[in-house]
């Protein structure tokens, strides 16, 4: 069985140039976005790698604004990309020991 990865965003290419800007620390996930992915052959690493170097993927102006105050003190990043056709929440904590993917009803 081969696994297709989704292409990330178009924007990703000049992103994944930078060097990352903060630590993820543990990456875990919900059952649910773990379900997700398998089912449509999805690796998390592209949207963990845009995270990391500072694509915030789909969050309002002010949240991308509020993510480049956390990443120079050290509050929590919140990251929201589409994929496979469901929004899913990255979330690294503010002292950056985990990276979590949920989706937004569990939150």
């Amino acid at each position: 069985m081969s696994i297709r990865i989704k292409a990330a965003p178009t924007n990703s290419t000049a992103v994944k140039r930078k060097a990352p800007l903060f630590a993820l620390g543990a990456v875990v996930a919900t059952p649910a976005v773990l379900e997700h992915l398998d089912k449509h052959g999805i690796n998390a690493q592209e949207y963990l790698d845009l995270h990391v170097r500072g694509d915030w993927g789909d969050v309002p102006l002010e949240d991308a604004k509020e993510n480049k105050l956390s990443v120079e003190r050290g509050f929590r990043i919140l990251s929201v990309y589409e994929v496979a056709g469901a929004r899913v929440f990255v979330i690294t904590e503010a002292d950056r020991s985990a990276t979590t993917l949920l989706f937004p009803s569990e939150y």
